[in-house]
């Protein structure tokens, strides 16, 4: 079979031949029908992110993913059924965050991610899984299955946040999202659309006519460019704002978002920043969290639960929206397509099969 594979820092994705794998006991065989392609691929294209697994000199990419099942290999699963698979695998045996189905709170060292770290992924035309890690979607979502998976983070990201404001009635009306690349839209979307926020808001770097900018405002959602009005400005300017989902992985943002937060407000950090040193006002900032009630939540990767949630938020969508976020799906001979990233891409996929 062709995959996608590539050798980190050491280049471009190319095209490997691997044998068909065949799957144990408890797995099924999957031929892949679309795999999206996402910020975290090109880190770990560039060296800056991942690695391969042990044994190997090359890593196959995609943790986004949809299929359809090949071989049930007596499973519960049935042929011709599709499924997305999570991406976090135990890495040794089993421990007990995979055992009481929280492997999304594994700390490093603990499991492998499938596509990213010591985990061949699934830009290839067939994988196997176990089972447990295989979601079942609808037919009706087959060629949309690869945005299960981005919209699953948010899925955890929210229900963290609103989890840390569980202790009372906590009813926020305004939220933003920092950064507006494909993850950015897919929350605002989100959060317009299934979370009904009263007002929203997207802040970027992009000049108009943009086509990210063209999507939040068709969304119903404020576009604030944050050259014009940073983080830290936004409540002078707008408002204060109840919840804060940053996607960008801009260190200063975590520390801009306590001040732009609302009494009571929920801030949720998923961008991952390169080491970055510079001054803050330490005291100001605890002092906001004290006597505001403010919280910061750190959220990573996802579990079963989130995928079952984000293929019913996935189900809600504008299909206008996701049209207009998917900007490109390319076979296996123009793959490379898939992994350019200028200012008219925002979400692409491979594909390998059509169902």
């Amino acid at each position: 079979m062709y995959a996608i594979a590539v050798e980190p820092g050491a280049g471009d994705p190319t095209v490997v031949e691997k044998p068909i794998p065949e799957p144990e006991t408890g797995e099924a065989l999957v031929r892949t029908l679309r795999v999206g392609v996402d910020g975290t691929d090109h880190e770990v294209i560039s060296g800056a992110h991942g690695g391969v697994p042990d044994d190997e000199d090359h890593l196959v990419l995609g943790h986004e993913a949809v299929g359809v099942v090949e071989d049930p290999n007596g499973t519960d699963l049935e042929v011709g059924q599709l499924v997305v698979p999570t991406v976090r695998r135990p890495p040794n045996g089993t421990n007990h965050y995979f055992e009481s189905g929280y492997p999304d709170m594994a700390p490093e060292g603990e499991y492998v991610e499938r596509g990213i770290v010591g985990g061949h992924g699934f830009m290839a035309e067939y994988f196997t899984s176990p089972a447990d890690y295989l979601v079942p979607i609808p037919e009706s979502l087959a060629s949309l299955g690869f945005l299960v998976e981005p919209i699953s983070i948010s899925e955890k990201a929210i229900e963290h946040a609103f989890a840390s404001r569980s202790a009372f009635d906590w009813r926020p009306e305004s939220a933003m999202v920092l950064g507006n690349g494909s993850l950015g839209l897919l929350t605002v979307a989100m959060l317009v659309e299934t979370l009904e926020f009263d007002r929203t808001y997207c802040l970027g770097r992009r000049d108009r006519p943009d086509p990210t900018i063209d999507i939040i405002e068709s969304l119903g959602a404020t576009y604030v460019d944050s050259r014009e009005t940073p983080v830290s400005e936004v409540p002078a300017v707008h408002e204060r704002i109840d919840f804060i989902y940053e996607a960008t992985g801009y260190a200063p943002h975590a520390f801009e978002t306590i001040e732009a937060l609302a009494p009571n407000g929920v801030g949720a950090l998923l961008g991952v920043p390169s080491s970055w040193e510079f001054e803050i006002d330490g005291g100001a900032l605890h002092e906001e969290f004290v006597l505001h009630n403010k919280a910061l939540v750190g959220s990573v990767n996802s579990h079963r639960g989130h995928f079952e949630s984000a293929i019913d938020t996935l189900s809600q969508l504008p299909e206008s929206f996701t049209d207009d976020l998917v900007t490109g799906v390319y076979d296996l001979d123009s793959f490379q397509d898939a992994f350019v990233d200028d200012d008219t891409t925002i979400k692409t996929a491979v594909e390998f099969d059509t169902i």
